[in-house]
């Protein structure tokens, strides 16, 4: 199994050992702005993304006490673009040679997914499922990691464009999934 998912025994604050299932709102928590806001399934706030300058090529991912956890930033080459993920690295200088942790790139299997590549070569894959934010993010094995979908009252009432449910598998870095969702988000442009 690859370092970005790890399946060591549970010791972060970011993993466990039961599948955890998340509530995305697409908002900001300061200002209603561009952004998101995670909750766990107890209704506490876990992680959050400020994004004031929607044309900023750089956006962190945050806890709940505004410690960065990583830093995303988009590269432009050519027409297209990657997005690269670092760790913890906060703000730094485009001299900077930091090596980053995740590269996610436009896939060359299927149009609308994206390929996702940690710093030891393993592969991961963002498969999308309709014009709406719905998607899974798979493994080399095919194993589903996360899913994403719009998020549903008990009634079955869609609760909203901007509001999503997260589910990730036990022993799965969470932190690492919502920087996955935030790097769709900005994407498709809603983060």
């Amino acid at each position: 199994m690859a370092r970005v998912f790890p399946q060591e025994p549970i010791s972060s604050p970011y993993m466990s050992t039961e599948r955890e299932t998340f509530t995305v709102w697409m908002k900001s928590l300061v200002y209603q702005t561009n952004g998101l806001t995670v909750y766990n399934s107890n209704g506490e706030i876990t992680y959050r993304v400020e994004n004031y300058d929607k044309s900023s090529n750089e956006v962190h991912i945050m806890d709940l006490h505004g410690n960065i956890l990583f830093t995303i930033r988009k590269k432009k080459i050519w027409l297209f673009g990657s997005w690269y993920v670092y760790r913890e690295c906060g703000t730094f200088s485009s001299t900077e040679e930091v090596k980053p942790f995740l590269r996610i790139k436009r896939s060359s299997i299927r149009d609308g997914d994206w390929e996702v590549r940690d710093e030891t070569n393993e592969v991961f894959w963002i498969l999308r499922f309709d014009p709406k934010f719905s998607f899974q993010i798979i493994n080399i094995n095919g194993d589903i990691i996360a899913h994403v979908k719009p998020k549903q009252s008990s009634n079955g009432i869609t609760l909203g464009e901007d509001v999503l449910t997260l589910e990730v598998k036990p022993r799965v870095d969470h932190s690492l999934v919502v920087t996955l969702v935030t790097v769709y988000g900005l994407i498709k442009g809603v983060v």
